[in-house]
């Protein structure tokens, strides 16, 4: 399929280039488009060569990371606190490409070295039945085409009043449905109406969900939900005695025990042209302008992939399962380099949702393992999804042909001002004050996942903090409603428009090198002191404490639950190093109560055996490094069609793992999210949701390290109205006096 199918986030295809691929300029640097174009030509030889597999698609191509003590070395950070970087040794780049034998079926994972100037084949494998590698772009493009020429869609919508060219599809993955066969690559589909070009979609949800065989490009599968009615005593009975899967050798209309019901015609479009045509649209005509100026330039600099920014050093790479992938974070504390994260990235997403009728229990997108963060990226717009004086790293990804997609302006890197960073007044008379501004620098990334976008910010802050922010927007999923039917696992946000409820559950990985390579985690529990109110240990009654435990062991200890009781937090301490005060070890603390959440589902439901990271609040494995790398995936590494708990997911690293995670190379899994009950006011496009994270530092630095942050008396900042008031407008008058 063209490539221009994904024109909304792939914008150029890249030529090959005559030049050879050079020496990488960093080990963690993300594979070039030369580099992908190379790879998938040695994989084309070898397969001629040596293999029955007469065509391929090309699904993935990335970077195999270079062992961690080879990069640490190259880089010169070293294992432990104090210690000496050990001496660099040669590194080898490597690659590996999942892809598919289009003729004979099967998934099939190569594994290639760069050596003497060429790419060669390691091994290449067929990969176990069952195993799907992520659906890509093409493929979810190609859906609504195979469902749009399909003659029984066709007349599915016709008896609903929908032309064929009106017939426009979402693909997802097919989540969950045993009815089909193991080796048969699915999707399903989410139909709708589009009565005008770039008209609001999702006003317009049919009443049918397709089913396609994306290697055979054919509907193999019509599902018909069953609706509701409300009963005689005021609840909502369904048209059907059960909420399991029709039988495929039924015809799953007649079953359903329902009418047809047309879909809404009424537009709710987004566009300001279209909303031109609303009568009742007016747009705000009382917003003036608001500029981020710097007019001596950022306060960052970039060496290729390498940031530096107010003492903190990183490389950002990107990958089309991640997006953005930060690696060898490190700070200047005073002259010394001092390591926090080796790599930190989201690692998995689920988002399933609430009705049980089926085949609406499918709905439970693993948005990263299935369809890529990376590959789902958008094209930032200056001006637009950031603002100031902004920097642009691209992004690279294969496409079927072997040839490589190029994000032009993939990830944005920014500063913005964050409010006040730290201030005081002496109140006493003729007291003095200080207030010092907080910058932040943002590394950001927008991804589309068909109905909803998902905006992922990494914040550096100036007193060692980072956090985590994903914001989430976009068009809520819907499904069409029947005429006053009840809706007692959503909410109808418009007119014969149903929006499930659902959760959003992402899995943050951590690789964390606080001070050195070999780390641990300390749970701790704020409880009242055990000594009652009166006593002499606890007079007033308002004592209490914390209770600290080190985690030591994989298979007892390595799963862990949020307590609300006891407050419960964590941080990542190395033993090796302590606070010259307080004689506490070195720390970073791990601030995640905001978006802390159950899964709703029940533990032995199809999505918790699938994703076995959202059963847990935080996961802590040691890590193992292969031919293939480190342990990255909570869910697997293959996700798509997974039908139980994968070998290779956190939940089997933790139950069969075995010896310590105290002082070891450690990855840890944090689990948040948000649970989202959808709103009128999310309609027809939601205001961005948040969830945070937050590594804070703790017996970390000697001090708060921004106290020689300067305070900013800002020759910009006036009055709003004229001049009134500025007797206490005077610049500079607030900052330091």
């Amino acid at each position: 399929m063209a490539p221009s199918a994904s024109h909304t986030t792939a914008t150029t295809v890249h030529t090959v280039s005559a030049t050879p691929s050079k020496k990488f300029k960093h080990p963690l640097d993300p594979l070039t488009p030369d580099e992908i174009n190379a790879v998938s030509l040695a994989i084309r030889l070898y397969t001629t060569a040596n293999t029955p597999i007469k065509a391929v698609r090309f699904i993935t191509c990335t970077l195999i990371p270079p062992p961690k003590r080879a990069v640490l070395a190259a880089l010169g950070i070293p294992l432990i606190p104090g210690g000496q970087p050990e001496a660099p040794t040669p590194i080898v780049r490597k690659a590996e490409s999942d892809f598919l034998d289009v003729v004979n079926g099967g998934t099939y994972n190569a594994i290639l070295s760069f050596e003497d100037g060429t790419w060669n084949v390691d091994t290449c494998e067929l990969v176990a039945e069952g195993a799907e590698p992520q659906i890509s772009p093409e493929e979810l493009a190609f859906c609504e085409h195979v469902v749009r020429r399909d003659s029984t869609v066709q007349a599915l919508a016709k008896e609903v009043g929908v032309l064929p060219e009106q017939i426009y599809a979402d693909g997802w993955a097919i989540g969950y449905d045993d009815r089909f066969p193991k080796h048969t690559r699915l999707q399903q589909a989410f139909v709708f109406a589009r009565y005008s070009e770039h008209e609001n979609l999702y006003a317009h949800p049919l009443d049918f969900v397709v089913v396609i065989d994306s290697l055979a490009e054919k509907v193999v599968q019509i599902d018909f939900p069953p609706t509701y009615k409300r009963a005689k005593d005021g609840s909502a009975e369904l048209s059907v005695s059960s909420t399991e899967p029709c039988p495929l050798s039924e015809d799953s209309f007649t079953e359903s025990k329902r009418e047809r019901i047309p879909p809404p015609v009424k537009s709710f479009d987004f566009l300001p042209d279209l909303l031109q045509s609303d009568p009742t649209h007016k747009p705000r005509d009382d917003i003036k302008p608001l500029h981020v100026l710097q007019p001596e330039g950022v306060s960052f600099t970039m060496d290729g992939n390498v940031l530096e920014w107010q003492k903190w050093k990183m490389h950002i790479g990107f990958s089309h399962r991640e997006g953005i992938a930060l690696s060898t974070i490190t700070y200047n504390d005073d002259g010394e380099i001092r390591p926090v994260m080796y790599r930190l990235s989201l690692a998995e997403m689920v988002v399933p949702y609430g009705a049980p009728e089926f085949p609406h229990p499918r709905k439970f997108a693993f948005d990263s393992g299935e369809y890529g963060m990376g590959t789902m990226a958008n094209e930032l717009s200056l001006g637009c999804d950031c603002l100031g004086q902004i920097h642009y790293l691209p992004g690279t990804y294969v496409t079927h042909s072997g040839t490589p997609f190029i994000i032009k302006n993939a990830i944005c890197i920014h500063e913005e001002d964050a409010g006040v960073l730290w201030k005081h007044t002496d109140y006493r008379p003729g007291g003095r004050h200080q207030t010092v501004r907080s910058r932040r620098l943002v590394v950001s990334m927008v991804c589309t996942l068909a109905n909803y976008e998902y905006i992922w910010n990494y914040h550096f802050y100036q007193d060692g903090n980072i956090e985590v922010e994903i914001r989430l927007t976009g068009i809520l999923q819907v499904y069409v409603a029947g005429q006053d039917e009840p809706n007692p696992y959503g909410t109808t946000i418009a007119p014969n428009i149903n929006a499930h409820n659902h959760q959003h559950l992402f899995s943050v990985r951590v690789d964390p090198m606080i001070d050195g390579l070999y780390n641990s985690v300390v749970e701790s529990d704020i409880v009242p002191l055990s000594a009652p109110t009166g006593s002499k240990e606890n007079f007033a009654g308002n004592g209490f404490v914390v209770k600290d435990k080190v985690l030591k062991s994989q298979v007892q200890d390595g799963a862990r639950d949020f307590d609300w009781a006891r407050e419960r937090r964590w941080r990542i301490i190395n033993q090796g190093r302590t606070h010259n005060s307080s004689g506490k070890a070195a720390s970073y603390s791990i601030m995640m109560k905001g978006g802390v959440l159950p899964l709703m589902a029940h533990t032995d439901s199809w999505v918790a055996r699938r994703a076995s990271f959202a059963h847990k609040t935080l996961w802590v494995v040691r890590d193992q490094e292969g031919v293939d790398g480190g342990r990255m995936w909570p869910s697997g590494k293959y996700v798509p069609q997974t039908r139980e708990e994968p070998e290779d997911s956190v939940g089997r690293w933790v139950k069969d793992g075995n010896g310590s995670i105290e002082n070891e190379d450690i990855v840890l899994y944090l689990t948040v999210g948000t649970t989202h009950i959808p709103r009128p006011e999310d309609w027809p496009v939601m205001p961005v949701e948040h969830v945070n994270l937050l590594f804070k530092p703790n017996n970390f630095f000697t001090k708060n390290p921004s106290m020689d942050v300067p305070g900013t008396n800002d020759p910009m900042s006036k009055p709003a109205f004229n001049g009134a008031n500025g007797a206490n407008g005077t610049n500079g008058a607030c900052c330091s006096h």
